[in-house]
């Protein structure tokens, strides 16, 4: 596919530097999981949510905590980065917060929860029940809480990193649909490969170090810049149509038994504006709809049968390709 933009030098300047340097920030704790942290970053870049599922001890959780350290809070922010464990007697008060008796002021006051922060790392967020999940509802779709007749407002950066163990195993509650469709993405992180698995055993002190002495790389400023560099990427019309495509034919495809949305389908275009910022380009590539599209779309349709959720949204996908493919973009 050609494009009198994809003609133009690439963009690569400030904002791929940054981008870089969190990159690699991020790797000198988290080895061997480059596409990962770039997914990762995709999400955080279209002011989107992810969910991350794999099973218990593949380094999620270390993920999350990681990319939070590397961002420096606000000036008169309370925290940056907040975690909760999702368990089974979790209350929606425990996440939105409470309203407490002041006894010097003889009022009651409201007291923060973990919400009110910019990176929140749900963990296991499956194991809490669904009343306790939808309380994240209103604050991943709109960037605010509302308790009583009052609502409050999140920062605008505000980004929520979930992790849940397989539905399979015990003590787990499936996220409703609902639930699901707020994420931008879900991935799985994946065992990684034999020779890195040795490094990290050979360096996981080292590894530990870093950790706990992560350098702060990006401001609270800067992330919220690539986040509207990312909104400014060119999208060419063809690849939009193919957006759309793909999220249309995921509604009559024999395999699947509920299609994406309209909202899938924008929170796709901004991942691809915020993927191809990532990659160093001011423009989206055909190739950026294979790289992500089932990261994107996958979490969200309800498949007839293990066989069909396989290959149905990878054969939609290859066909708009093929579609694109045969064009000649000007």
């Amino acid at each position: 596919m050609e494009d009198t933009t994809i003609n133009q030098e690439i963009q690569p300047s400030d904002h791929q530097a940054k981008i870089q340097k969190l990159v690699e920030q991020v790797e000198t704790v988290i080895k061997g999981k480059r596409d990962k942290i770039e997914l990762l970053l995709t999400c955080l870049l279209a002011k989107g949510h992810i969910l991350i599922e794999d099973n218990p001890g593949t380094g999620k959780t270390v993920l999350a905590r990681t990319l939070a350290q590397a961002i420096s809070s606000p000036e008169h922010h309370e925290s940056v980065f907040k975690r909760v464990q999702f368990t089974p007697d979790l209350l929606p008060m425990d996440l939105i917060g409470s309203h407490v008796f002041d006894d010097s002021n003889k009022d009651f006051i409201f007291k923060k929860g973990p919400l009110f922060c910019n990176v929140l790392l749900a963990d296991e967020i499956n194991r809490a029940s669904p009343k306790v999940q939808s309380a994240l509802l209103e604050c991943m779709a709109e960037r605010q809480i509302s308790i009583g007749d009052r609502t409050y407002l999140l920062d605008e950066l505000f980004f929520v990193v979930a992790t849940q163990n397989p539905i399979e195993m015990e003590g787990t509650y499936p996220l409703p649909a609902a639930q699901l469709d707020r994420f931008f993405m879900k991935i799985y992180f994946g065992y990684v490969d034999e020779e890195t698995e040795i490094d990290i055993y050979q360096s996981y002190n080292a590894i530990r170090n870093n950790l706990d002495h992560l350098k702060q790389v990006l401001t609270h400023q800067e992330v919220i810049e690539l986040q509207a560099a990312a909104n400014d990427i060119f999208v060419h019309e063809e690849i939009i149509r193919s957006v759309s495509n793909i999220v249309r034919n995921t509604r009559n495809h024999n395999d699947i038994s509920l299609g994406a949305s309209t909202r899938a389908g924008i929170a796709f275009i901004r991942c691809l504006r915020a993927y191809a910022l990532i990659k160093g380009r001011n423009f989206v590539l055909e190739d950026d709809l294979a790289d992500i599209a089932v990261s994107v779309l996958e979490h969200r349709l309800i498949f007839r049968n293990k066989e069909g959720k396989a290959h149905a949204l990878n054969n939609i996908v290859d066909k708009e390709l093929s579609r694109l493919s045969k064009l000649k973009l000007a």
